[in-house]
């Protein structure tokens, strides 16, 4: 099997209230004509707090796209590293026993990879084996657990290194009127996680059982960008919104395989916290416990959908209220395609 040891959460030191948010896009577009109903779209998101990588007093005004670029690598390559090592020290292994590097990251771009810069940083084996995880937006902290869960499987002494760096801010578009634009930029927050998943089972942790993947045809317009010379524009259609009673049949499905109970029998669930309707929509498509996504639902107040990073975060939050050894839990993220990746396995 393979096992997800604890992650470590590292945050810019950049922060802003959602009040302050609005107070800064009241300031950009004072005579916007849907600006009360996207104030109170704003404040029902149940985001509270989130962290920035710069000041947002710089985040309003655009100093183009290489600029920013500049900004994602260097703030990139010294978050991540700080992020790793961590990881690393928290699953009780030195930086050589690292077989594999993943990165994800959909809010910037870097070639050679974010994985090149962590082999040298972290001085790991000229063999270790690189994939970056560009464009499978939030979805891709799930999906680097399943990478590294099929890497183990087929190297089952190997040890996987999971780095997820999202820096949304660097997206928001300050000239951009439109409605989901307001939205995406008071729901994103920044945030790099890292985890390490042991193939040896010899740690603490989630120990994995299963996973699965779920793509949902003809949706690849629900979540996407569209790349203008001022960067990224993040597009969010609002089908997306319904798209987890799609899901939610093959998240039972696996969970029945695995432990023979629906998933609202699991003693935990790590979900991505891509809104307040998102968890709402798990929560009664799952017939699920409300209690059950309290975790999620503080990461969502405190640090906003910080996309990839999300599903580290919510485990780091599992760790520090730690299930008895032997309880059952899913994780599952929800992003681009529209596309799912779930998982499940044993507290240990």
């Amino acid at each position: 099997m393979a096992t997800v040891c604890r992650p470590s959460v590292v945050l810019p030191q950049h922060t802003i209230s959602q009040e302050q948010m609005i107070s800064e896009l009241d300031k950009l577009h004072p005579f916007h004509p849907k600006r009360d109903l996207a104030f109170k779209m704003i404040r029902n998101t149940q985001v509270d707090n989130r962290h920035l990588i710069m000041p947002i007093e710089e985040l309003t005004i655009h100093t183009g796209l290489t600029h920013r670029s500049r900004i994602y690598e260097r703030e990139g390559r010294r978050l991540s590293t700080e992020a790793a090592q961590q990881a690393i020290e928290n699953a009780g292994l030195t930086n050589n026993d690292i077989d594999m590097v993943v990165v994800t990251s959909c809010t910037g771009f870097m070639m050679p990879s974010l994985t090149a810069h962590l082999i040298n940083s972290l001085k790991l084996k000229s063999d270790t084996v690189q994939l970056p995880i560009a464009q499978l937006g939030c979805v891709a902290g799930a999906s680097a657990i399943n990478r590294a869960f099929n890497f183990c499987q087929a190297n089952p002494k190997a040890n996987v290194l999971i780095v997820a760096l999202e820096f949304s801010s660097l997206c928001f578009q300050p000239d951009n009127v439109e409605l989901h634009s307001f939205i995406s930029g008071a729901l994103f927050g920044d945030a790099v996680t890292s985890a390490v998943v042991r193939g040896d089972d010899l740690a603490k942790g989630l120990r994995l059982q299963n996973q699965t993947t779920y793509f949902m045809q003809d949706s690849e317009e629900y979540i996407s960008y569209d790349v203008k010379d001022s960067g990224f524009h993040f597009t969010l259609d609002k089908a997306v919104m319904n798209s987890i009673q799609y899901v939610a049949p093959i998240m039972e499905m696996l969970n029945r395989r695995e432990f023979n109970a629906p998933v609202a029998d699991n003693d935990f669930v790590i979900f991505h916290t891509g809104g307040r309707k998102i968890l709402d929509e798990l929560v009664k498509h799952l017939e699920l416990a409300p209690e059950k996504v309290n975790l999620s639902r503080e990461s969502l107040s405190q640090l906003g959908n910080v996309a990839s990073a999300v599903v580290f975060d919510v485990l780091q939050r599992q760790f520090d209220a730690p299930p008895t050894d032997g309880s059952k839990g899913m994780y599952a993220a929800f992003g681009p395609g529209f596309t799912a990746e779930i998982g499940v396995g044993v507290w240990q």
